[in-house]
């Protein structure tokens, strides 16, 4: 098991990092770094001995947080900006089909699995609805809002 990135290397986060209880002078949830901010390697290790973390100082945020490997990319790297993130609930904006089968009804509730950047700029997710999981683009999903969010 070896680092991919380096001690020093200008890294983007994927995705928002919230504080996992661990954070000291924060509370368990509370937003930490966005995603797309950029840090720079400050020291590597390793978690359970089967994962490389990456502490990287977010110097504009004036704040340090433990990353792994897979929620950092690149900073050169091109930055598409998404709706939605990863664990995210999500809502089928319309009916999704197979070979011209429905297979997920407009409306059905699902949540995001990964969340796909490519260069031609367009997000896809992979999202697990009941059963089944299936790429997705950004403009066939809406968020989900809770009942108590529409009072």
């Amino acid at each position: 098991m070896f680092p991919k990135y380096e001690y020093g290397q200008a890294l983007r986060v994927i995705r928002t990092i919230r504080d996992d209880g661990s954070y000291p002078g924060k509370q368990r949830g509370d937003l930490l770094i966005p995603r797309g901010s950029v840090g720079h390697v400050a020291d590597v290790g390793t978690f359970l001995q089967d994962q490389i973390i990456y502490r990287v100082h977010f110097i504009e945020a004036g704040i340090q947080v433990g990353c792994r490997e897979t929620e950092l990319i690149p900073a050169e790297r091109p930055w598409i900006d998404t709706r939605f993130e990863f664990r995210q609930a999500v809502v089928a904006a319309r009916d999704l089909a197979v070979n011209g089968k429905v297979r997920v009804v407009a409306g059905e509730t699902g949540q995001i699995l990964k969340v796909i950047r490519d260069a031609e700029g367009a997000a896809r997710y992979q999202v697990r609805f009941p059963g089944q999981t299936f790429e997705v683009r950004e403009t066939a999903l809406q968020e989900r809002v809770l009942a108590e969010e529409v009072l």
